[in-house]
C-alpha cells in the first residue's frame, strides 16, 4: 500500500473532471482510478466526490492508491505470436493482426496477455508485483487489434517503469508501414489529438485542446489508387497514424473505423480481401532497461499485407 498522495489543482486544470485530473497527474489508467474512486480513496477538500466532479483551481485532492486488483485472466494455449527476443527483463514479439493485446470489455479472454501467461512469460501471482492496471501486466504500449507488428512487454516492475519513461519521453524508435488511399504527399503531420466529441470509439485531430501528435510520413512506392508509406512516430497517441492519414484525406485502406470505400474497383477488392487496416509496426528500438544497450527489432509485414501490396503494384499502369 502506498502512502496518501496530495495533489493541488493548478489554474490550467480548472474545470477538469476529477478522474481525468488524477489519472493524468499520477499516470494511472482511468479504469484503475475508477476502482479507487468507488472505494472512497480519492477526496477533494476532504469530501469523496464522483468521478465526473469538476475540480477548481486550488482544490486539495488526496489520493490513497490501492494495490492492483487480483487478476481473473487465465493462461490460454493456442494464441499465436512470434517471440523475437526474450530475457529476464523484456519480451519482444511480433503480434499478428486480429489479436487483442490485453483483456478488456468484450475481450475478456483470447488476448496476448493470456498467451503470455500460457507460455510462462508471466505468472498470475506476479501481477500485483508488476503494478499498474491488473488486466495488462507489463504492457507499456499497444497495437490495435487489426494492426500487426513489433511490440515490447516488460517482465519486471523495474523494466516496466524504465520502458514507460522512454515512451513518455518519446525516445522510442517506432516505424510503421501502411498502404494509404490515393496519392499521399511526404511530410510531417503535427496536430492536437483527442477523443472525438460525438463518437467515443474514435479520435481526431480536429479538437480545440488535446495532446500533441506528430507523425513523419515518407513515400515508399506509388501504387494503383494508393501509396505505400512509412510513418515514423514522434509521439504515440491512440490511433495516431490512422487519424493523421484519414484526416489528411488518405485513410489506410481497409480501416474499418477511419477508412472509406475506394471508388476504384481494384483497390476496393484488395481492401475487402485484406479485411483490416493495412498497417504494420515494422521497427521498434529502445534502450534495454537493465543493461542500457540500444536494441532494435524489425519484422516484415505479414502475408496478407504483402499480398495486398503486390496486387496494387501489379496493377500500376
Amino acid at each position: 500500500m502506498k502512502d496518501t498522495i496530495a495533489l493541488l489543482v493548478p489554474p490550467e486544470a480548472r474545470g477538469s473532471r476529477l478522474d481525468r485530473f488524477v489519472a493524468e497527474a499520477l499516470g494511472v489508467s482511468r479504469t484503475e482510478l475508477q476502482r479507487w474512486l468507488g472505494h472512497g480513496c480519492v477526496t477533494v477538500e476532504g469530501v469523496v466526490r464522483a468521478a465526473s466532479a469538476k475540480v477548481r483551481a486550488g482544490d486539495r485532492v488526496m489520493v490513497r492508491p490501492e494495490p492492483p486488483a487480483a487478476t481473473q485472466a487465465l493462461p490460454e494455449s493456442g494464441i499465436v505470436f512470434d517471440v523475437l527476443y526474450e530475457d529476464d527483463d523484456v519480451v519482444v514479439l511480433n503480434k499478428p493482426a486480429g489479436l487483442v493485446v490485453h483483456p478488456a470489455r468484450g475481450h475478456e479472454a483470447g488476448t496476448l496477455v493470456n498467451g503470455l501467461l500460457a507460455r510462462g512469460l508471466f505468472r498470475r501471482d506476479d501481477w500485483v508485483e508488476l503494478g499498474g492496471a491488473h488486466d495488462r501486466p507489463g504492457i507499456v504500449h499497444r497495437l490495435d487489434k487489426g494492426t500487426s507488428g513489433v511490440m515490447v512487454v516488460a517482465r519486471t516492475p523495474v523494466a516496466r517503469e524504465a520502458l514507460k519513461t522512454q515512451f513518455q519521453a518519446h525516445s522510442i524508435e517506432r516505424s510503421y508501414v501502411a498502404i494509404a488511399l490515393g496519392d499521399v504527399a511526404p511530410g510531417t503531420i503535427a496536430t492536437l489529438h483527442g477523443r472525438h466529441p460525438r463518437d467515443r470509439l474514435r479520435f481526431t485531430a480536429r479538437v480545440a485542446s488535446g495532446k500533441a501528435a506528430v507523425t513523419h510520413v515518407r513515400v515508399l512506392a506509388r501504387l494503383h489508387g494508393a501509396t505505400q508509406v512509412e510513418c515514423v512516430l514522434e509521439t504515440g497517441r491512440t490511433h495516431q497514424i490512422r487519424v493523421h492519414l484519414a484526416e489528411s484525406g488518405h485513410p489506410v485502406i481497409g480501416d474499418p473505423l477511419y477508412g472509406r470505400p475506394s471508388s476504384d474497383p481494384r483497390v476496393h477488392r484488395v481492401s475487402e480481401r485484406l479485411g483490416r487496416q493495412a498497417l504494420h509496426a515494422r521497427v521498434l528500438g529502445f534502450v534495454h532497461p537493465r543493461s542500457g544497450a540500444q536494441l532494435r527489432f524489425e519484422a516484415a509485414p505479414p502475408p496478407d499485407f504483402a499480398e495486398a501490396l503486390e496486387a496494387l503494384r501489379l496493377s500500376v499502369e
